[in-house]
């Protein structure tokens, strides 16, 4: 596996960690398996090697997460405010995984930033913009997790690496590749699997909880979505897919139910991309997939502030969820430049 890392950066982390007395790994809101994956299996090694090191994470991490080990350890800034800020207060540093800018945390952003513990960044988004001691930042990486594998092996830490932090760094891995299916052009990725396999992550628990399994709800919503809420624009190779706050409510939402839903449509045949919108409670909630290195990154920075992947992006808007796709579908030919020149014809007919 190639040395990627500076190894001035890996002298100065070990430092660091070494130097500390309390430590606090966080992330970005709504966390997903790669936030959740890098920052429980950054603890399990700091456990492992007696420091004293607790996870804070802005709000409720989905059900889908709540298999993995350790999960029932995180603090969550929404439930526990108090507790939260007494130990981001206590910590001499603080280690922020799988985020590029402070406004990722939303509500915890002023309490992180406002700590004087020394920060690290590790993440693998374009154009990291948070001021800390030390970054290593990777945006071709597959995932955070796969760079925390690799800060792990540097620091000479391989063999802390128990079956419970295995589990939780590929369960990041496998859910941002979509279970190897996407963002994973460098063959080293599979010598990662292997070496986390090698060290016990249960592969097949990840991908039945995060890939596979689903409530009855879930199901009925993505469902509907599909047959109701799925608007196909054959000639920008795009879907369009919503979801308002009476369709979430009708099948009794909760968190994490619509996960998976924005990359069912780039299953067509001849679409090149697909955007998701959530009507939340006080915003709109976008999400965006791509095939074909198709940049959803610049419409979710260009629409709605946001930005993320090439091929997996997303962003918001506040404001009704009507304006939110009325702006989307005004601009869609704005990006017709972007599409691939050769490409199968589109499977798709109307009613």
């Amino acid at each position: 596996m190639r040395k990627i890392l500076d190894p001035g950066k890996v002298r100065l982390l070990e430092k660091m960690i070494k130097e500390s007395v309390r430590i606090v790994l966080t992330c970005h809101v709504h966390p997903d398996g790669d936030a959740i994956g890098s920052t429980l299996g950054l603890w399990h090694i700091l456990k492992s090697i007696g420091k004293e090191a607790t996870v804070v994470v802005p709000d409720m991490l989905p059900k889908s997460l709540r298999f993995l080990p350790g999960a029932g350890e995180i603090a969550v800034y929404t439930r526990h405010d108090p507790y939260c800020t007494r130990l981001v207060d206590e910590a001499d540093l603080i280690v922020c995984c799988d985020f590029n800018t402070a406004s990722r945390q939303d509500h915890l952003a002023p309490l992180i930033q406002g700590s004087s513990a020394k920060k690290v960044l590790i993440d693998h988004h374009e154009d990291p913009d948070i001021p800390c001691e030390l970054m290593f930042s990777f945006p071709k990486m597959s995932s955070t997790c796969e760079l925390v594998f690799r800060v792990i092996a540097a620091l000479g830490l391989y063999d802390e690496i128990d079956k419970d932090c295995a589990t939780c760094i590929l369960c990041g891995i496998i859910t941002d590749t979509q279970n190897f299916t996407v963002n994973c052009p460098d063959p080293e990725i599979y010598e990662v699997l292997m070496r986390l396999l090698e060290r016990g992550a249960d592969k097949n628990r990840i991908v039945d909880e995060c890939v596979k399994a689903c409530s009855y709800d879930s199901l009925r919503l993505k469902s509907f979505a599909i047959s109701e809420r799925m608007e196909v624009f054959p000639s920008h190779r795009a879907v369009i897919t919503y979801l308002s706050k009476e369709d979430l409510r009708r099948f009794n939402y909760e968190k994490g139910d619509s996960e998976g839903l924005v990359n069912m449509p780039l299953n067509i045949r001849g679409i090149v991309y697909s955007i998701f919108l959530r009507e939340d409670d006080d915003q709109i909630k976008v999400s965006a997939r791509s095939k074909y290195d198709f940049p959803v990154s610049r419409i979710c920075a260009d629409l709605f502030g946001g930005g993320g992947h090439i091929q997996a992006a997303g962003g918001e808007y506040k404001g009704s969820l009507h304006d939110c796709r009325k702006i989307l579908v005004d601009s869609l030919s704005d990006y017709d430049s972007f599409l691939p020149q050769r490409i199968e014809k589109i499977d798709w007919r109307r009613n």
